[in-house]
């Protein structure tokens, strides 16, 4: 009896998804390569159809051997496992000819072909703005951040950050504690979680809002992909900005790629003593906004076309809706008081509260505690 050869033949996975895994995964190819492609033969089909000839025109002679290269055991795998992988309740692959497709991602100079989704896959085409900052923040940056955050969340604008420990994980934290909710964009497959400490974290962005990723299913966390996830954080959002940056962070890649993709870049100054800040302060000497107040990155968006935000949803942030500076003030009384008892206490909206009790910070009238209290300032 003839043994029947066990490798999958071009046929067995000629559908659009296939086509457009192999385009990515074609060995030497990479996305501006098939982005011309695609601007002349249309679709991924059209040109694994065209032929080595005809796309020697536009690409290498190698570039086009790879691209019409039979399919390969390791990447039939591939196909069988993304097919699995999108079977699961609330699992998207979203192609850069898909109409879900986030437009002003589109509009970047070297958008994604593919984005993995896992989560409310509609986020990716609201007002978002990013927060990034250090992974290895103070306990005043990780407090910033949630509550520029929460309050940014709570105006409307959801927040777009890395998954990373420090600023990015209190960002994160902040916005799904505003009422809003928040994307992480990663730099490895969505079967990974990295890192894996905030692996619960990850469960809750993937039920209350979206995690993204242009890397296959399997890629593991390498040090070059997450420079390259950067230009998707600035690219998604319509402004960035940056809570406590060393001097050579990588924050300030996300800021740089903001700034050439038109996006509006903001940088909240701290002290002069303090190497977490130098960044920061480098930013804005280059022209990104000083940020006080999230009042600052609310004006900003309103005028922003790719933010899109509405103007009574940013005013509603921006206003303690009933409950003034006096109240709250009246609130905290004189001892240390937790943030959730100063909640039940006023009823207020946590982004709400957020966004006042920084103001008050800013004007030397409150201070952050250690275990998330905060106390009045008395004058």
């Amino acid at each position: 009896m003839q043994a029947t050869d066990p490798r999958p033949t071009p046929q067995q996975h000629a559908t659009p998804l296939a086509d457009w895994l192999r385009l990515e995964q074609a060995d030497g190819v990479g996305r501006r390569s098939v982005h011309a492609l695609l601007s002349v033969f249309g679709t991924p089909g059209a040109i694994l159809r065209a032929g080595p000839a005809a796309l020697g025109a536009h690409v290498t002679p190698a570039q086009a051997r790879a691209i019409c290269a039979p399919v390969t055991p390791a990447l039939a795998a591939l196909i069988e496992a993304t097919l699995a992988w999108l079977a699961a309740p609330g699992h998207h692959l979203v192609t850069f000819q898909d109409p879900q497709y986030p437009p002003a991602l589109a509009e970047i100079p070297d958008p994604p072909l593919l984005l993995y989704v896992s989560g409310r896959i509609e986020l990716l085409i609201q007002p978002l703005v990013a927060v990034v900052g250090s992974r290895n923040a103070s306990v005043q940056g990780r407090v910033d951040a949630e509550s520029f955050a929460a309050a940014l969340s709570g105006a409307g604008l959801c927040v777009v950050s890395g998954l990373a420990l420090g600023i990015d994980t209190a960002a994160h934290e902040g916005a799904l504690r505003g009422g809003g909710s928040t994307i992480a964009v990663v730099g490895t497959g969505l079967d990974r979680v990295y890192p894996a400490r905030n692996r619960a974290l990850a469960h809750r962005i993937a039920a209350q809002g979206c995690i993204v990723s242009e890397y296959a299913l399997g890629t593991p966390p390498l040090a070059a992909n997450f420079p390259r996830r950067n230009r998707i954080i600035s690219g998604l959002a319509a402004g960035v900005l940056v809570i406590e940056a060393a001097a050579q962070s990588g924050s300030l890649i996300t800021a740089q790629m903001a700034a050439e993709q038109g996006r509006e870049v903001f940088a909240l100054p701290g002290s002069i003593h303090s190497a977490l800040t130098k960044g920061c302060h480098r930013l804005i000497r280059e022209g990104a906004q000083l940020v006080e107040t999230v009042d600052d990155v609310l004006t900003a968006m309103r005028m922003s076309p790719l933010a899109g935000l509405p103007q009574a949803a940013a005013a509603a942030a921006s206003a303690p809706a009933a409950h003034d500076d006096a109240i709250l003030l009246g609130a905290l009384g004189h001892e240390p008081v937790a943030l959730d008892a100063l909640l039940a206490r006023l009823a207020i909206d946590p982004g709400a509260l957020g966004a006042r009790l920084l103001d008050l910070e800013l004007a030397g009238l409150v201070t952050r505690l250690p275990g998330g209290r905060v106390q009045r300032i008395w004058r």
